[in-house]
């Protein structure tokens, strides 16, 4: 729908829908909403593109927009629209011949990737597909299910007057006025150019004879020109009870994917507008929209600052680019055909690349730990704060990589994770240990750190292989009083009754932290690790970030995971619980000198005769890591099923 020939077939539909030659009408007469002031709603406009039977416009080039101006010049008409632009197109020639930008709804897509029911259960949720599976199933019941071509639209008059009354009965019903989906349109669309792509969808009562009198709900369906998907446009809904209307419509929705799913389509395009309702049948691509308006009493658009780079990026990051094709991670292509990736066309969804753009998967990560206990302060960061990486060992190579120069060193606290000091190595940045204090290694040396004067400093908390949690008012102190960057590694955050520091990335532009979903959330196999920063410090990152390293399938299963986020978090809670039986357990038994504090869903445990029980677990075929070289007698215990912890126990009581 994005095609010359379609668009100018759709103007010549609109036309036909105004009575006019050309496309002049008010703004207020398409349901286009183009700012607060009312003259530019009510005045006369010569229309740029195809609304309302298209979902979005191509941003016109300087010819066509030469051209449309001309148009205007001739007509008498001051005032100029070009509805639903992709906010991802190029405006420059839009600016450039005066238009100004006036913020539209979002187009929504749901992108057919697996089985229906499973991509839901993924999407929504479990209670939510259950839900929208009982709509259909109670509408089924009482509906049909029609689709008519429109090359046959003449054997089914009934359709036709059912589309255009059902629309002005909807139009009445809210106080619009003349509908443009009317009878003279839906004629001029059945001899456009995409007639014979398009069909009615229509849903009437099987019980009322009248077939006219029957329907209640019509819609327009129109398969793209890559046969690969299909747009949902012009729906409306007889009931006037907006509950009874809402499940009818999703109902319809769910159909229409199933439908397309079992078609061998990809997508499904269910206009723009009511994001947050199409969130819950399914969609996961927004693309913004803009209506640019050229009238003379506006003032000149302004330009839009691009996101300042970090002051932390280094000079080689800060001149490249992202590289490659992730630069175009926010221009969709769903309805475009990609001729770009010298991938294999012949076989499946396998041989073609990950999806780049994750803005909706990193808006599902923020609202669901928003909800966890201690984690203020998340609901305000945006997906613009969110890095996925694969793992969170991937993303403290990123940081290093993107953000320390030769020379420059990064610190870190020993006992600790020992790959931030490998990869730093293998980067040739010198390290600087700032060993923990303590008895339970919660303790920063916050001014040796200062005085080394480090360009990052890492932190892990809960901290590995310990389990306790850093002293907080010394974290803070330091994160305000460093001159470098401070990375807070959180893998075991949500074992953990501290608050996280996540909420505070948005207040320091020298502040990372690592999240991953392989430890709480059970996707070790999926390598999804989260960079939660601000968004010059994560440009950076992804200035060197490997394109496509996050696979579908890792995102399906991310996405799968933190929308049915009951399974995880109970198992926290068993995990928790264990960890304390066992830690009870072992502070109770002879070989054991100590069992620190955990907020992990680990332990580290002090033995009295460390080689002697460490061969005894070897030899019961247990394993555990042996961190008797980082802190002298002690192992570190992973809290497993309670099979698996009495297992050990047992090896351990036999080891006296």
């Amino acid at each position: 729908m994005r095609r010359p020939i379609d668009i100018d077939a759709l103007r010549r539909v609109l036309c036909a829908a105004l009575g006019t030659d050309a496309p002049v009408c008010t703004p207020a007469r398409l349901g286009v909403e183009v700012g607060a002031c009312t003259a530019p709603t009510e005045r006369p406009t010569l229309v740029g593109g195809a609304a309302p039977y298209a979902p979005t416009t191509p941003a016109p080039t300087p010819q066509a927009l030469d051209a449309l101006i001309e148009q205007a010049r001739s007509l008498g008409v001051a005032q100029l629209l070009v509805p639903h632009v992709r906010r991802t197109d190029d405006p420059g020639a839009l600016r450039a011949a005066g238009f100004v930008p006036v913020a539209a709804d979002s187009e929504c897509v749901v992108r057919l990737t697996e089985d229906v029911d499973v991509l839901l259960r993924g999407r929504v949720g479990a209670d939510r597909l259950r839900e929208l599976r009982a709509h259909h199933e109670a509408v089924s019941q009482d509906l049909t299910w029609e689709r008519i071509p429109l090359s046959e639209l003449t054997a089914h008059g009934w359709a036709r007057d059912a589309f255009v009354a059902l629309h002005r009965r909807v139009a009445e019903r809210a106080g619009h006025g003349p509908t443009p989906y009317n009878a003279d349109a839906l004629d001029a669309l059945a001899h456009g150019a995409p007639a014979d792509r398009a069909e009615l969808l229509v849903r009437r009562r099987k019980e009322v004879a009248d077939a006219e009198d029957a329907v209640v709900q019509v819609a327009l369906l129109v398969e793209s020109h890559t046969g690969r998907g299909i747009y949902h446009l012009a729906g409306a809904v007889g009931h006037h009870d907006p509950v009874a209307r809402e499940s009818l419509e999703d109902a319809t929705l769910y159909r229409l994917c199933l439908d397309a799913r079992s078609s061998g389509l990809e997508w499904v395009h269910l206009g723009s507008g009511g994001s947050e309702r199409k969130r819950g049948v399914g969609a996961d691509l927004f693309v913004p929209l803009d209506h640019w308006l050229r009238a003379p009493d506006l003032p000149p658009a302004a330009e839009e600052a691009d996101s300042a780079l970090s002051r932390f990026a280094t000079d080689p990051v800060a001149a490249v680019p992202v590289p490659g094709p992730a630069r175009f991670r926010r221009q969709p292509r769903f309805d475009t055909i990609d001729l770009s990736s010298n991938t294999n066309p012949f076989l499946g969804a396998d041989a073609v690349y990950p999806h780049l753009d994750t803005t909706e998967l990193a808006r599902t990560y923020l609202t669901t730990i928003a909800k966890l206990p201690g984690h203020q302060g998340v609901e305000a960061l945006s997906p613009e704060h969110v890095l996925f990486s694969s793992g969170s060992v991937d993303g403290a190579m990123l940081l290093l990589a993107a953000l320390a120069s030769p020379g420059e060193s990064v610190c870190v606290t020993p006992p600790t994770f020992p790959l931030y000091a490998h990869f730093a190595r293998v980067l040739r940045l010198p390290v600087v240990d700032s060993p923990l204090r303590g008895d339970d290694l919660d303790e920063l040396d916050v001014e040796g750190i200062l005085a080394a004067d480090p360009r990052v400093t890492f932190l892990c908390d809960p901290n590995n292989p310990v389990g306790t949690r850093l002293d907080r008012a010394q974290v803070l102190d330091l994160v305000t009083r460093t001159r470098g960057i401070v990375v807070i590694d959180e893998a075991y955050a949500e074992f953990s009754d501290t608050p996280s520091y996540a909420g505070r990335v948005a207040e320091h532009d020298n502040l990372i932290v690592l999240r991953t979903l392989s430890k709480a959330w059970g996707l070790a196999g999926a390598r999804c690790g989260i960079a939660l920063a601000r968004p010059g410090l994560v440009d950076a990152l992804r200035r060197v970030q490997v394109p496509f390293g996050f696979t579908d399938a890792s995102q399906r299963a991310a996405r799968h995971r933190l929308t049915n986020s009951h399974e995880a978090l109970d198992s926290v809670r068993r995990i928790r619980a264990e960890r304390d039986r066992m830690a009870a357990a072992l502070a109770e038994h002879p070989s054991v000198e100590r069992v620190f504090p955990s907020e992990t869903n680990f332990l580290l445990v002090r033995l009295h005769k460390h080689e002697q029980v460490m061969a005894r677990f070897a030899a019961a075929g247990i394993v555990v890591a042996d961190t008797g070289f980082v802190i002298p007698a002690t192992c570190r215990v992973s809290i497993g099923d309670r099979r698996a912890n009495d297992t050990l126990l047992a090896a351990l009581s036999a080891s006296v």
